[in-house]
Parts: structure tokens; sequence; C-alpha cells
């Protein structure tokens, strides 16, 4: 068995999927690699799907989605059942990568973090995005181990106690009768309930890629094709960091925050700062437009019956 296991969950786009378990086969030399699918239906996807089964666990969803992130969290608690025997999981997403190699060491490190604290569920293994900075600080807390700190809370919905990305230990969360509920917030409730506040990284391992278009939904609204143009959205992966954990800390009596447009930079041309992650993000004419358009067809759906 692997010391850890990595979930992506996918829908509908291959050349990012490509780019996330390329860059665990670079980085995590040995880890299990397990793609949750939300029954895509994009024909590259599909033929990348298939290519993957000889190395990788192919699963699709025993429950299909119906809300805002479809299947995720649904695939999520499928995972967790899946995982009961894991020492670690790791949970990505297609949109995301690792963005430095990680050692058997280092993997030590994490599990004895969870060993030494009983209350902590989870660890964020990303970046701190730079547009989140604009609407709170982020002020770190010591924790029990320098590899690791907290993050004070200020009130925010979610990111104190849980994220959709996280390596965790599943047994602990089994054990503690933990099940994905359908949004972040509420599972930063639910973790703020069971555990301790989530541990984030000093250096990071995994970041979400920038300006990537919106996949989620059969029809795009005029307001968000009109921001993914403004945003001049696309594939923007990383590259991979030389610097080493070890490295870094001894480097840094007092770590710099992680913020992830201070350490990475992409592969060719790397979008302006700070980086964002929804398209209508910060466009509020075109955030606008998308929310009437999807106010008129659930009012034509309801007037249809």
């Amino acid at each position: 068995m692997s010391a850890i296991t990595v979930c992506i969950f996918s829908f509908n786009r291959a050349q990012y999927l490509r780019n996330c378990i390329d860059s665990i086969r670079n980085c995590l030399t040995g880890a299990d690699i397990l793609i949750f699918d939300d029954n895509s239906d994009d024909t590259e996807t599909l033929e990348l799907l298939n290519s993957l089964k000889k190395d990788c666990r192919v699963i699709k969803p025993n429950k299909l989605g119906t809300i805002k992130h479809g299947g995720l969290y649904h695939n999520m608690n499928l995972a967790l059942d899946l995982l009961n025997d894991t020492p670690l999981a790791c949970f990505l997403q297609d949109d995301t990568q690792l963005v430095r190699p990680i050692d058997t060491p280092e993997l030590h490190q994490i599990k004895d973090m969870f060993n030494r604290n009983p209350t902590l569920g989870f660890i964020h293994p990303c970046f701190i995005r730079g547009i989140d900075l604009k609407r709170r600080k982020v002020t770190p807390l010591p924790s029990s181990d320098s590899l690791f700190f907290y993050r004070q809370d200020t009130g925010q919905s979610a990111g104190i106690h849980y994220s959709d990305l996280v390596i965790f230990e599943p047994k602990r969360l089994i054990e503690a009768g933990w099940h994905f509920q359908q949004s972040e917030p509420a599972n930063d409730q639910q973790a703020k309930q069971l555990f301790g506040m989530m541990a984030y990284m000093w250096l990071p391992i995994a970041m979400w890629l920038p300006e990537v278009p919106a996949y989620r939904g059969k029809k795009k609204t005029l307001g968000l094709r009109l921001a993914e143009k403004h945003k001049q959205v696309g594939f923007y992966p990383f590259e991979i960091l030389s610097i080493s954990k070890d490295e870094y800390i001894q480097k840094n009596e007092m770590p710099k925050l992680p913020i992830a447009e201070e350490f990475l930079t992409c592969q060719g041309t790397t979008p302006p700062a700070p980086w964002t992650y929804n398209p209508l993000t910060g466009l509020t004419l075109y955030k606008h437009v998308n929310n009437i358009e999807i106010f008129i067809r659930r009012w034509l759906r309801k007037l249809r019956g």
C-alpha cells in the first residue's frame, strides 16, 4: 500500500486532468491515484480517462449531482468509503497540480503531525490566494510543528477548519462520523464541531491553476462568456519549484506567508496578479448579466412546469 492516495475530482477537462496527473507522477512518486470522474461526456476527456486506466483507478459516481458543484461532494463521500485503510489521502481537483517534489520523509512528517495532534482533521496543501488578501488579512498562528501554521479566524465562511483541497487520515474522519456536506461552508462548520483548526503548510505542495475557464454547467451565460474573454482565461500550468521544504525552512527563521503569486510562475505566460479562480471575480457588470440570465432561465423553466 502506498503511503498516500491522491484523489482527483474531474469533469470534462482533459488538458487540466492530464497536467494534474503528470504533476503527481513527477512530484509524488509511488502515490496511488484515484480519478473520480463526474460523468464526463467530452470525447477528449473520455479518451484520456480510458488511457489512464492502465495505472490509475477511474471511478464513476454512484449518485448524479444536481447542485452547483455537480457530484463533487457525493464523490468525496464515495472516496472516503474506499479509503478506510489508507494512511493518508489528498483531495485535488483537475484544475490543480502539485508544484514541488514530496519525498517519503516529508510524508512521515505529515503523518506525525496527525499523530501528535488528535484533534487535527485536515491539512491544507495549497498556497494562499493573493486575491483573498483583498478581502481579509491572513494572520498565521503557531502550531506544534515548525512546518505548519494555523490561520486566525476572521469570520470567513471556510478555510479555517476545512477546504475542498486537503490532506487527511481517512480512518480519523470515519471514526468521527464525518460525512461531506454539499458546500465548503457547511463542511467548515462540521469540521469545527468534530476537529480543531486546519493546519497550513509553510511551503505548500499544490495550487489551483489561475484564470481557468468555467466548465460546470451545460450552457454558459452571456455574462460568463464575456467575463472569460475579458480575463483571457486559458491553460496556465505551473513550473515545478526547485527549492525543497528543508531548504526553505532552513533559510527562513520566520517563514514568509505562502502567497501563490510570490512563489509560483506559470509555464510560458503568467497572468497578471492577483490571480483569480472564477472568471466573474471582480467583474460586477458581467456578474449582474450572468445572474439576470440565470434568473430568466429558472423563471422560464418554472413557467413550463
